[in-house]
C-alpha cells in the first residue's frame, strides 16, 4: 500500500475511533427508535443509516437480522462484524454510531414540546390511545408501542387522518418495511393529533 493511501487509511480509522468514542464511554443502550450509522472499511458500499425497529431489531445486508435495542454500540458492532465476516478475505473492519436518538424520548425526558394523542389499532403490542411529542413520525410512534404482533402486515399499515375543518377523512396506505430497510425512507409520515394507525393481520404467504 502506498504511503498516501496507508495515511488516509489510519486517518479514516482514526476519525470513525472518535466519532464512536463519546457513545462508547458512556455506556449508551440503544432503544428502538434510534438511528444507527454503519460503516464498514473494506467496503464502502455497505455504509448506511438503519433505523432500530420497534422490535428492537436492525436489518444489515450479509449480516440479516441483528439485535440492536438494549446492546451498546460495540456489541452491535461485534454482532455485524461476526455476521458479515465470511464475504471478506480477512476480520472486517465495523464501525456503528449513533446517528440520532430516538427524538420522542429524548423530548420527553426533556420534558419539552407540546403533546397530541394519536390512536394505533390492529396487529401493535400495546394498542390503543397514545400521547405523543408533536412532531413525531409514523416510525417514531410505532417504535413507541413496544412492537408488531407475529402477524402484522408490516407493508401496509393504514393512516386515517380526519380534517378538523371539513371532516372529511382521508386513507393512506404505508409501506413501514420499505421506509424502516432504508428504501422510502422520504414517505415517513410526521403524525397529527387524532390520527388512527391501523396495522392489519397478514394474509396466508404475505
Amino acid at each position: 500500500m502506498k504511503v498516501g493511501k496507508m495515511k488516509t487509511f489510519l486517518f479514516a480509522i482514526a476519525a470513525m475511533i472518535f466519532a464512536t468514542s463519546a457513545f462508547a464511554q458512556s455506556g449508551y443502550t440503544i432503544r428502538a427508535g434510534d438511528t444507527l450509522s454503519i460503516e464498514v472499511l473494506e467496503d464502502s458500499t455497505l455504509n448506511r443509516s438503519v433505523l432500530v425497529l420497534p422490535d428492537g431489531t436492525i436489518s444489515f445486508p450479509f449480516a440479516g437480522t441483528v439485535q440492536a435495542a438494549g446492546r451498546t454500540t460495540a456489541a452491535v458492532d461485534s454482532a455485524i462484524t461476526a455476521g458479515i465476516g465470511s464475504n471478506f478475505a480477512s476480520e472486517p473492519n465495523v464501525f456503528v454510531t449513533v446517528e440520532s436518538l430516538n427524538p420522542t424520548a429524548a423530548t420527553r425526558s426533556t420534558g419539552t414540546g407540546g403533546t397530541m394523542r394519536i390512536y394505533v389499532m390492529g396487529e401493535i403490542a400495546t394498542p390503543g390511545e397514545k400521547k405523543m411529542r408533536r412532531g413525531t413520525t409514523l416510525i417514531q410512534a410505532l417504535a413507541e408501542t413496544g412492537g408488531f404482533t407475529n402477524f402484522a402486515a408490516k407493508k401496509r399499515i393504514v393512516l386515517r387522518r380526519t380534517d378538523r375543518r371539513t371532516g372529511k377523512q382521508s386513507v393512506r396506505t404505508i409501506n413501514y418495511k420499505a421506509i424502516a430497510d432504508g428504501a422510502a425512507i422520504g414517505q415517513d409520515v410526521v403524525l397529527r393529533d387524532g390520527d388512527v394507525i391501523i396495522v392489519p393481520e397478514r394474509r396466508l404467504f404475505e
